[in-house]
């Protein structure tokens, strides 16, 4: 985000609530699968919140391909340690399957790690199937 979205400051971390991250496309990924979240009553995703700044928010779109019709931006519920907020997360318009390169599974774990999820959210993360 620092690179993609440089005047967009980190505002915090929460949970998606009955979302669980999953891979699909992997067809019209460049090195496999991409992230993307879907329903399940039963799950919760650790995701990071931005103040994305208008200058920002066109790059972020071009980036993850929103502008090419490859994920759409949905507004969820995050339950953070302050309460509820509204935050929009790019969702893939493709089916759910394919695994991700390790480069890019590594790369989110990482991320996440250094956001402060919880270390068993890491350690299932990290050892998630990959190519």
């Amino acid at each position: 985000m620092k690179f993609r979205c440089p005047h967009s400051p980190a505002v915090g971390t929460g949970w998606i609530e009955g979302w669980r991250l999953t891979f699909g496309g992997e067809d019209i990924g460049w090195e496999g699968a991409l992230a993307t979240v879907v329903e399940d009553p039963t799950d919760s995703v650790f995701v990071m919140l931005y103040d994305v700044m208008p200058e920002d928010e066109g790059n972020l779109d071009r980036w993850d391909g929103a502008d090419m019709g490859l994920y759409s931006k949905l507004r969820l519920r995050v339950q953070t340690l302050d309460g509820e907020v509204l935050a929009w997360t790019y969702v893939l318009n493709d089916y759910e399957g394919g695994m991700p390169s390790a480069r890019y599974l590594g790369a989110m774990s990482d991320a996440a790690e250094k956001a402060g999820a919880p270390d068993d959210y890491v350690h299932n993360l990290r050892n998630r199937p990959c190519s």
